[in-house]
């Protein structure tokens, strides 16, 4: 198999555009001949829009762009932007005397980061558009786009967090090609499966060092279990602690397999494998985790090259749980949050 640039799978543009000092920004993924999609949503709590288009059943065979973004809800504006771009292109589908762009988008919280008032809107997202038309794109991984204001490890708050950000993944195998692009805001820790170590999540009172989540979620529960006052002080603390926060892992399969709707379900609800061999804990009721799987070509929507629906699933497990571990390693210290990187 060949490691390629995501920028590199026919028939997709990629933009991105942050405000830096904000701490949020949008990602757009760009399908000018449109792209048949699908989804699978996991988390408990995600801010998405038109995602129902999605569905199998629902009538739509195709869709002609994806936007991750930051701004929790109020993010969700930014579709506008996109569609009026497009709309402007002559691109989208054809109603009567207009071209009606499809356009879904799920978001990321990151308003505890930066700015909470300052959000992507309509503007940043038509700029975005602008960005992925010109020489392909201008998709970096780390503190850019929907990963300006990524972060993970938040279980003990904003103190103990650690920098995250966007990452990508892409592999060619003879002719099939399959990647992923994933923005990393998790409430857990991120762990590198092939050595078991963590390599960002919680960190510990001296800031030199890693907490277990899950240790920390399990010591919370027995203190609050605990009626009596022989509860360690750990375990009180523990229990003040944990509460609940705001997460959501957002990311894309991009495949130049030729798949349908359903196909592409099972594609999506494959790479979720991706999201548990490298985030822990993941798909709770505090995150909103989602994944679209996409599949064309620079002719149209859908891929041309066929393949078994279980090789592509497993491809995407793969470079989605690549990707993850992309989008930390990637990330730079910022907004006084470390990073992976200060811990090597």
């Amino acid at each position: 198999m060949e490691l390629i640039p995501i920028t590199q799978i026919p028939g997709i543009k990629i933009g991105q555009v942050e405000d830096a000092q904000a701490a949020t920004g949008l990602t757009v993924i760009l399908a000018p001949s449109a792209m048949a999609a699908s989804i699978d949503v996991r988390g408990g709590g995600p801010a998405s829009r038109d995602t129902r288009i999605l569905d199998p059943l629902a009538q739509a065979e195709a869709i002609h762009a994806v936007v991750l973004a930051g701004g929790s809800a109020f993010g969700l504006d930014a579709a506008g932007g996109v569609m009026r771009f497009l709309e402007e292109q002559g691109i989208g589908l054809e109603v009567g005397p207009v071209h009606v762009p499809l356009v879904c988008q799920s978001d990321i919280f990151d308003l505890g980061v930066g700015d909470p008032f300052t959000r992507p809107d309509a503007d940043m997202g038509y700029a975005a558009c602008q960005a992925a038309w010109i020489d392909g794109g201008t998709y970096t991984d780390g503190n850019f786009g929907a990963g300006c204001g990524a972060t993970v490890g938040k279980i003990l708050g904003p103190e103990f967090c650690m920098k995250s950000g966007i990452g990508s993944h892409a592999i060619k195998a003879g002719n099939l090609i399959v990647g992923a692009l994933v923005v990393v805001n998790a409430i857990g820790d991120v762990r590198d499966s092939t050595t078991g170590r963590r390599i960002a999540g919680v960190l510990n009172p001296e800031k030199n060092g890693l907490l277990s989540t899950d240790q920390i979620l399990v010591g919370g529960y027995e203190a609050q279990m605990s009626a009596t006052p022989e509860a360690t002080p750990a375990a009180q603390a523990a229990a003040a602690q944990v509460g609940p926060t705001t997460n959501t892992t957002i990311g894309a399969i991009i495949t130049n397999a030729n798949l349908n709707k359903a196909q592409l379900a099972k594609v999506a609800g494959m790479a979720h494998d991706g999201f548990a061999r490298a985030i822990t804990p993941v798909h709770t009721g505090m995150d909103g985790d989602s994944i679209y799987a996409l599949s064309l070509s620079e002719q149209g929507p859908r891929g041309t090259v066929d393949a078994p629906v279980d090789l592509v699933g497993s491809l995407a497990a793969n470079v989605m749980e690549q990707a993850i571990l992309t989008a930390v390693r990637a990330a730079s210290p910022a907004y006084g949050l470390k990073a992976a990187c200060d811990l090597e």
